[in-house]
């Protein structure tokens, strides 16, 4: 019995300091997802899917029913400071995304510009709802023109985890000045299928095949499926690898359909209609994201798709995660975060402090 008793009053003692410190971490993650990450972590992921699908089964999204307010309407650009010189290279605003629920509603994939510089378009967003089942909810896609903007990727403390990174886990207030926009990254590392390699260091080998956000020293982002045998190349700050491309060439991926946890990771599944966000570049070289409520892979696959990109990758899933935000500035050194979407869930400050998942921030050239 004091054996018993003793082994008890050490898994206690464990539970307690391992669980406190998920809750008492930094940053704007809530209690479930604090929590939810916790038990992942600790090879207690299978509860987590288990409890996720119990709740969609309990509280799945709506089908039918009107979008409330419509299409939102940008009342007028931000205009964002810089230092840069005019850069070269102008960009037509994209087609408009073709409605996927009909009929349309007035303004459902019309482009508008969300924050100019030097008088140009440099982020530009479109609303849409995801299908025509689930005609209530909002898909928000953003547009940005990378002859004008530079992107960065910063671990989080949590993941990737570790020390020794080259990028602090938050937006450092030195370079809020010229922050133009932050989105998520991918799932964690246990989840992702792939690897996690930012300037000379891995917490994740690369896969071979795997849908790959490539960051160069540049700023310029690319998405490709990882065919390097070899290290990346000297021209590479950063490969945040997951899952598998959604849209390869021009052409959505087949696997949008393969319901195994080898392709879209051990998570609530590819049709499940939740939050998810994805990630694609355009012919043109310029990027497009996707985030918004109650879209399945295939989905999300569709819109990143009609949005333009040749080649994409699906990002994260779950409210707790999938954002994009832009910022203002209303004085030297203060970002004002505001979401793409006003029904997105996680907290707008949340990179403005020490992010527990990496991220990408967007600045000016």
């Amino acid at each position: 019995m004091r054996r018993v008793g003793a082994l008890m009053v050490v898994v206690l003692v464990w539970l307690t300091w391992s669980v406190g410190g998920a809750l008492m971490a930094p940053g704007t993650d809530t209690t479930t997802a604090r929590l939810a990450e916790w038990a992942r972590f600790n090879g207690m992921g299978w509860v987590v899917d288990e409890l996720e699908q119990v709740q969609y089964q309990l509280d799945p999204p709506k089908v039918g029913g009107s979008l409330a307010g419509g299409i939102p309407v940008i009342s007028a650009p931000k205009v964002a400071p810089t230092r840069a010189a005019h850069p070269k290279g102008w960009m037509a605003a994209p087609a408009s995304i073709p409605a996927q629920a009909r009929p349309a509603l007035p303004e459902e994939g019309v482009w508008q510009t969300l924050l100019s510089l030097h008088g140009q378009p440099a982020i530009r967003a479109a609303f849409l709802r995801p299908d025509a089942q689930h005609t209530s909810y909002l898909v928000g896609v953003a547009w940005l023109n990378q002859t004008l903007v530079k992107m960065v990727l910063h671990p989080g403390y949590s993941v990737p985890g570790g020390t020794g990174w080259s990028q602090p886990f938050y937006v450092p207030s030195s370079r809020r000045d010229s922050l133009l926009a932050t989105f998520n990254s991918g799932f964690t590392m246990q989840d992702n299928n792939g690897g996690y390699w930012q300037d000379g260091k891995t917490a994740a080998s690369l896969r071979q095949g795997a849908a790959s956000m490539v960051l160069y020293k540049d700023g310029r982002v690319d998405v490709v499926r990882w065919n390097a045998a070899t290290a990346p190349g000297p021209d590479v700050a950063a490969v945040r690898q997951n899952l598998g491309m959604l849209v390869e060439n021009g052409t959505i991926s087949p696997d949008v359909n393969d319901t195994t946890t080898r392709t879209w990771g051990k998570t609530v599944g590819n049709t499940t209609f939740v939050w998810r966000s994805a990630l694609g570049v355009r012919k043109d070289g310029s990027l497009v994201f996707v985030v918004g409520a109650s879209m399945s892979v295939p989905t999300l696959a569709n819109i990143v798709h009609d949005a333009g990109a040749v080649n994409a990758m699906e990002l994260d899933i779950n409210k707790a995660w999938t954002n994009f935000m832009t910022y203002s500035h209303p004085s030297p050194g203060v970002a004002v975060p505001h979401m793409l979407t006003k029904d997105a869930h996680p907290n707008p400050y949340r990179y403005l402090q020490p992010s527990s998942r990496d991220f990408v921030a967007v600045s000016a050239r």
